[in-house]
């Protein structure tokens, strides 16, 4: 009796071929494998803004005074908190989004395993970034609780910063598997940290904008992080405003071209 090899599953053209209509079954395997290996990781997550918050915003805070802001002046640590809030949610996603996939994607074999069943390219990718956001979420509602309590919540539309920092994070890991989809070593993954790096320290985060050379705020306002701080900054101080369309925008369009590109490359690395 000859052993026979069991053919590859064909896929159709068109939309089955990038889509089954189940990105919830990735979800599902990421949330069970973080129960058991990552609970840690997710947890020193939450409180390193925390940390910040307390040093920055109620330590130097005290030095620094009120700073002024559309909305007026504020307190430092009022100023600060939205953007750690932003920040959170963008370490959260990209970390997810970069690291994660590059050891399932090159180590792991994970995706090789999940494409020869019905799910197709888009799923894994809708799949993997919703399991990000979650972790965003989780982020954006502790933080925000702890922004409550210590009365840093200025206008009533701080509720409305949960949305916005999973708009964020979408963004940051739609963006972040379509870069980690082109690495192929870990000295390449060290690139991500160069540019994360810059963005924490000049996006507005610390300082008004305003402190900056125009030449220098120019460059800032490029960068995909002060887009969050300024979005989550408005909705937990000055309230709703046109110039927060203009920051949506910004993420809706990281969202497509992120969503887009991932399921290409993984397309034509695991089934072309």
């Amino acid at each position: 009796m000859t052993a026979t090899s069991t053919p590859a599953r064909q896929r159709r053209g068109g939309v089955r071929a990038l889509w089954a209509g189940n990105p919830g079954a990735v979800v599902g395997r990421g949330i069970r494998a973080t129960r058991t290996n990552n609970a840690v990781i997710i947890a020193s997550g939450f409180f390193e803004p925390v940390f910040y918050l307390l040093a920055m915003g109620v330590g130097l805070g005290q030095f620094v005074g009120d700073v002024d802001t559309p909305a007026g002046p504020v307190p430092y640590a009022a100023y600060i908190a939205p953007a750690l809030l932003a920040v959170s949610a963008m370490n959260g996603a990209v970390y997810d989004s970069t690291w994660n996939v590059f050891f399932k994607m090159h180590f792991g074999k994970l995706y090789d395993a999940m494409l020869t069943t019905s799910l197709g390219p888009l799923d894994v990718a809708l799949g993997e970034i919703a399991f990000a956001l979650l972790r965003g979420g989780l982020y954006a509602a502790g933080f925000l609780t702890v922004m409550q309590v210590m009365g840093l919540n200025l206008s009533w539309t701080a509720v409305l910063a949960v949305p916005a920092v999973l708009l964020v994070a979408f963004g940051f890991a739609a963006v972040g598997m379509a870069v980690t989809s082109y690495m192929t070593t870990f000295q390449q993954m060290d690139w991500i940290q160069i540019v994360m790096l810059p963005m924490f320290l000049f996006s507005a985060t610390f300082y008004p904008l305003s402190v900056y050379p125009e030449p220098v705020q120019v460059v800032i306002q490029v960068f995909p992080l002060w887009h969050a701080v300024e979005l989550v900054r408005g909705l937990t101080l000055s309230g709703l405003s046109a110039d927060l369309l203009v920051h949506v925008a910004y993420f809706l369009v990281m969202i497509g071209a992120g969503v887009v590109v991932t399921t290409r490359r993984l397309r034509t690395l695991f089934l072309d």
